[in-house]
């Protein structure tokens, strides 16, 4: 025994040194992901798990091609890339090869089910060519306008307007998460949770299952960085801690949808005429109540999470780029100069005054290249296949494009890639946007699963920051210190983004 304890002694003390003298000089070090004897990546894993993105950034950066291979134990292998020919050879010249992959479907079954997000095959086709017909019809389109327009008259203006008033800090982050939780519910159900109104009767039922919702979402994407996947397996067996916490946060979020399709299945009139999105899947006779449910679960993930998480980070940077705000607040006043109304008291733009606000759409879509809602997007492979920068990849491994490091990659934007500069986004003419390959900016995803909401999710930003500028000056707190990264299924900011409203000076002076 004691022969076995000193063996075992320098067998440990062998592998220190071995792990010191393989990191001692950086020079002999390939690029990429450090790899260590049986457990791969995972030490600087663990370093690094709070910084993700700016880890697998930073190596991603050093390597040639953008690509790295990634090793963890229990058979987690695959390929992190930020480049744009490897993003199109997975989302679309080789997309067969690549679907979402029975580990990730695993991963979020318990909450997504088989929703157009978390499915393949036969099913995600029936999905997307259902949604995609509906998301292409000027009558959702107006529907959308509508609900956003109302929300922003009776609840944003307001809510900003007493917060003016009474000169108090406001988490913005949670009311433009609250504001999209409203509105994506009204598009999906056609039912208005009140999470924006605390005056509501129902605000409090909706407040619980947006909470929920959230939880749900956090915990769920927890998962990924879970360290052994074993863990979390157990957790769930067992009922406790965070995998008890997310079986109640999915109850909730079920029970609510679940009441909502049953009363709507109940009260079926052929006759109805209801735009929202329930209401066109209903109209297939085969969709089970629980495949309805998965898939209003799914929209209401895309529409609650993502636009929120976009305008959050569109605040913040804002705050401290004033050059940036003078520009779009005077062509917010001559789009709404140029309006046939132009009383002030309407809250919001319509949608062909919305296209004139190309500054604002070229100012949001370079705040979401730096901090993309969809951070990183992962894909399985079915049969090993050679990526076209030369990395070769294993049949079952996962594959990722890293949305967020690509955009502060120089080999795509310039040497000028981390900076927030919203003229990149026209020609050298300075007055037509200019269109990117969605490969190289694959924020709305691309391909053929290129994201169907892309444009009603710019007329609620737009209409959101057009409605909010026009009257308020709003800045961040601390405007000079990059928030905290939460990482959930969409990049949040850790504990929200407090602000402060003040009324904007000679507003509409146009008018």
């Amino acid at each position: 025994m004691e022969l076995f304890s000193t063996q075992t002694l320098l067998l440990f003390l062998s592998f220190l040194t071995f792990l010191y003298l393989h990191n001692r000089n950086p020079k002999t070090r390939p690029p990429g992901f450090k790899a260590y004897p049986l457990v791969g990546s995972l030490p600087d894993f663990l370093l690094n798990r709070h910084r993700f993105l700016d880890w697998t950034t930073d190596v991603l950066r050093n390597c040639p091609t953008h690509s790295a291979v990634f090793r963890r134990p229990g058979k987690v292998h695959g390929i992190i890339t930020a480049n744009p020919d490897n993003v199109e050879h997975i989302l679309k010249t080789n997309f067969h090869n690549y679907p979402k992959g029975e580990r990730f479907n695993y991963l979020l079954r318990d909450f997504l089910g088989q929703g157009i997000f978390n499915s393949d095959g036969d099913l995600w086709k029936l999905q997307r060519k259902t949604a995609s017909y509906e998301f292409n019809t000027k009558s959702l389109r107006n529907f959308a306008i509508q609900n956003v327009t109302v929300e922003i008259q009776t609840r944003l203006i307001p809510l900003l307007q007493r917060a003016s008033k009474s000169e108090s800090v406001l988490d913005l982050q949670d009311v433009l998460e609250r504001f999209a939780f409203d509105n994506i519910c009204k598009l999906a159900f056609n039912v208005d949770p009140a999470c924006l109104d605390g005056g509501s009767g129902d605000a409090a039922v909706g407040a619980e299952f947006m909470r929920a919702f959230e939880d749900a979402a956090t915990l769920s994407s927890g998962r990924f960085m879970s360290v052994f996947g074993w863990v979390w397996e157990l957790k769930k067996f067992l009922n406790v801690g965070s995998e008890r916490k997310l079986r109640e946060s999915i109850c909730t979020v079920h029970a609510f949808a679940d009441n909502i399709i049953r009363s709507r299945m109940e009260a079926k009139d052929p006759h109805n005429d209801d735009m929202d999105l329930l209401s066109r899947f209903m109209a297939k006779e085969e969709n089970s109540p629980e495949f309805l449910r998965d898939i209003v679960i799914s929209f209401i993930l895309a529409g609650r999470d993502t636009t929120s998480s976009a305008l959050s980070w569109f605040f913040w940077i804002l705050s401290s780029r004033p050059d940036v705000k003078d520009k779009i607040i005077k062509e917010i006043e001559t789009v709404r100069a140029s309006c046939e109304k132009r009383d002030y008291g309407e809250a919001s733009f319509g949608y062909e005054e919305l296209k004139e606000l190309k500054y604002l759409h070229a100012a949001i879509t370079e705040s979401m290249r730096l901090y993309p809602p969809v951070h990183v997007d992962t894909m399985a492979c079915l049969n090993d296949d050679v990526l076209p920068d030369g990395t070769g990849i294993k049949k079952n491994w996962f594959v990722t494009y890293h949305t967020y490091a690509m955009g502060r990659m120089e080999s795509i934007w310039g040497s000028d890639c981390v900076e927030f500069k919203p003229e990149r986004w026209f020609d050298e003419e300075g007055g037509v946007f200019r269109t990117e390959s969605p490969f190289r900016y694959p924020v709305f995803h691309a391909g053929a699963r290129m994201c169907l909401g892309k444009e009603m999710a710019y007329i609620q930003m737009k209409s959101i920051v057009a409605a909010a500028m026009e009257r308020f000056e709003i800045d961040a707190v601390d405007k000079d210190t990059c928030p905290e990264q939460h990482m959930s299924l969409t990049l949040r900011i850790k504990g929200g983004l407090p602000v402060r409203v003040r009324p904007r000076e000679c507003v509409m002076s146009t008018a």
